[in-house]
């Protein structure tokens, strides 16, 4: 029979069953954990559906280098509690270690000043000590992963698709190389498609797991600033990086600051002005964190 490690294993074989079956983001079910518990949603579905053996699911995640993880470990980013509906679990491909983060977030079609300044905030943020978070996706995402990589941070990619999909196919030699040095974190199970309305899903686990969140460039629709929204909500520091008042890759970050939903930053300098006080009192990611924030 496969180990599960720490945490309850009774606890730990049904959410294995419910992450498999579920969708991420799914209300109903979360209300159901929430009013009734993980065993008795596991057993109730299980009355309605055929549900696979835990051990079978578990080796489908291991067999792609993967492991699972839930809120009852130690590795589990304690942010993810803060959320209406907390994932039944992540997939995850790497490491996670304790220490704060930051989001950067962006339009995937970025223009060179957009690519630049998501780089040189991230080689900037770890050089501070933090790790950042962003989505794994073409422009600002990777830009930021890269920026991280390059000054030998630790990056974290939260993928809308199964961990082993390597969604975009570019970007296979950068997860790789996150993946070795962070994590790779993913809400579905491997071989599960990226679908469109999945990434606005995966953003709110972006907002979630970083101690702030900086939008570097973004269209007035953008879903960076679901990202972002998602963030001040959880009252977390949300911060927006001014562009040409004739750009529109520009204008969603216009509007953020604008609404005061964000807070203007034009160099690294602000940033950490502005994150420093959090570092101590906002989640962090992996095993270290506090029993008072635990779930």
């Amino acid at each position: 029979m496969t180990s599960f490690g720490s945490g309850n294993s009774a606890v730990r074989e049904a959410r294995l069953q419910l992450f498999e079956i579920s969708l991420p983001g799914d209300k109903r079910l979360a209300r159901m954990i929430t009013e009734t518990g993980v065993l008795e949603s596991r057993d109730r579905l299980h009355r309605e559906c055929d549900l696979s053996e835990p051990e079978e699911i578990q080796s489908r995640i291991e067999s792609v280098g993967a492991s699972f993880i839930t809120p009852e470990d130690q590795e589990w980013p304690t942010g993810l509690n803060d959320l209406v509906v907390t994932p039944i679990g992540l997939v995850i491909r790497g490491s996670l270690t304790c220490n704060s983060s930051i989001a950067i977030v962006g339009t995937r079609n970025p223009s060179s000043y957009g690519t630049r300044t998501a780089r040189s905030f991230a080689s900037g943020i770890v050089d501070h000590g933090f790790t950042v978070i962003s989505g794994g996706a073409l422009g600002i995402d990777t830009a930021a992963h890269q920026g991280a990589l390059d000054n030998g941070g630790r990056t974290i990619a939260v993928l809308a698709g199964g961990i082993d999909l390597d969604y975009p196919a570019s970007n296979a030699k950068l997860f790789k190389e996150i993946a070795d040095t962070g994590a790779l974190l993913s809400e579905v199970m491997p071989g599960i498609a990226a679908r469109p309305e999945r990434f606005l899903t995966r953003n709110r686990l972006i907002a979630a797991i970083a101690s702030s969140t900086i939008v570097v460039e973004a269209a007035y629709r953008s879903g960076s600033l679901r990202t972002a929204r998602d963030a001040a909500e959880l009252l977390r520091p949300v911060m927006a990086v001014p562009g040409p008042i004739t750009s529109p890759l520009s204008e969603g970050c216009h509007q953020l600051i604008a609404d005061r939903a964000a807070e203007i930053i034009t160099s690294l300098s602000d940033l950490l002005e502005l994150v420093e006080p959090w570092r101590s009192e906002t989640p962090t990611v992996g095993s270290c964190s506090s029993p008072d924030s635990s779930p």
